[in-house]
């Protein structure tokens, strides 16, 4: 079993930044890649970001450029930094670990 316990999420205005964590712990020696999804109302769960053990990421289109994943192996904990963010950036987040581990979900709001 893995636990994963996100963090960061909140009320920001639009062109502001937000950096979300999610420590993961239990058997994660298993695990090698880890990532954040989001789910906006009415819509389905996508993928935003993903990153290796090794170091290789992957990101959507939709936010390339402006948000960058990070993973500290050390503390088993995976950081998801987001600049210049926008209303269509309004989403429940989720951190994402292997193929069956999901944490709670953390909201993450865009408005002026």
């Amino acid at each position: 079993q893995v636990q994963l316990v996100e963090s960061g999420g909140g009320l920001v205005q639009p062109g502001e930044s937000l950096r979300l964590s999610c420590a993961a712990s239990g058997n994660i020696f298993s695990i090698n890649t880890m990532g954040w999804y989001r789910q906006a109302p009415g819509k389905q769960r996508e993928l935003v970001a993903a990153i290796t053990r090794g170091g290789s990421t992957n990101y959507a289109d939709s936010v390339k450029g402006r948000f960058t994943i990070s993973r500290d192996n050390a503390k088993n904990t995976v950081y998801l930094q987001m600049n210049s963010l926008k209303p269509e950036d309004t989403a429940v987040y989720y951190c994402h670990a292997g193929i069956l581990y999901w944490g709670q979900g953390t909201q993450v709001t865009v408005s002026s």
